[in-house]
């Protein structure tokens, strides 16, 4: 093991005592649910691509395979699904990123493990090209949200969210909606639950910013990372579940 990954694992160990979460079974019972899928598309999961790992990574093939069996557990109860795709206008920047998930380029797309979904009548899908899928549901010409409309057409109690990355795109869109639910912009919802081991993020070492020219803002240790995101989401309300239960 390598001094750098001990150090990684020591730092990790005091966070987690610092900040700790305690992860729960969630029982959905006859509870009218959703299921949110955020990003879980090439771009960020299929090793090659642009923000996926270059080599097999467990944290998001766990994410990907926990998703996958959680989704399939949702359409054999009848429960709706919600699938976030990040997709861009070529040409169209994201700051702070780089191009990414450019319309057309396959980098948007679901990866082959999700691609069931693109065609299924529980699945409704929704193109963002923002972090936050609450805003990026936002219809620009008439101001509709369709997140809020596909709550409110199925008088959902809870909804269990999913995806990557833990602690950018999963958890601007958890605790957006956590002040949605405060806000009683969606009377009926009650619960929003993070499946921990459906979510996941990137890795960017310190070493690996440094040989591809980025800038420090740019390191980005996988763990870390994910726990501070899970931290961040039940410090603000979110349920955070270990287990799903129908």
């Amino acid at each position: 093991m390598s001094a750098t990954v001990t150090k990684q694992d020591s730092t990790l160990a005091a966070i987690e005592a610092a900040l700790p979460i305690e992860p729960q079974t969630y029982i959905i019972g006859d509870r009218p649910t959703g299921l949110i899928v955020v990003d879980v598309v090439n771009c960020f999961c299929t090793i090659g691509y642009v923000f996926a790992p270059q080599q097999p990574d467990a944290q998001i093939s766990t994410m990907v395979s926990e998703t996958n069996r959680l989704a399939q557990s949702f359409v054999a109860k009848g429960l709706p699904i919600m699938v976030f795709l990040d997709t861009h206008q070529p040409g169209k920047p994201e700051p702070p990123y780089p191009t990414h998930c450019e319309k057309g380029s396959g980098e948007e797309k679901l990866v082959t493990e999700l691609e069931w979904l693109e065609n299924h009548p529980l699945a409704t899908l929704v193109e963002k090209d923002c972090i936050n899928g609450f805003i990026g549901a936002i219809d620009i010409d008439t101001g509709r949200n369709l997140l809020l409309e596909w709550i409110s057409d199925r008088k959902l109690e809870a909804l269990v969210v999913v995806g990557i990355c833990t602690d950018i795109c999963v958890m601007d869109l958890v605790t957006t909606m956590l002040s949605v639910r405060n806000h009683a912009l969606s009377p009926t919802l009650k619960d929003i639950v993070v499946y921990a081991k459906g979510c996941a993020t990137h890795n960017i070492t310190a070493e690996m910013a440094l040989q591809q020219g980025l800038p420090k803002t740019a390191i980005h240790p996988q763990k870390i990372a994910h726990h501070i995101g899970l931290y961040t989401m039940t410090e603000r309300g979110a349920i955070i579940a270990d287990t799903i239960k129908f």
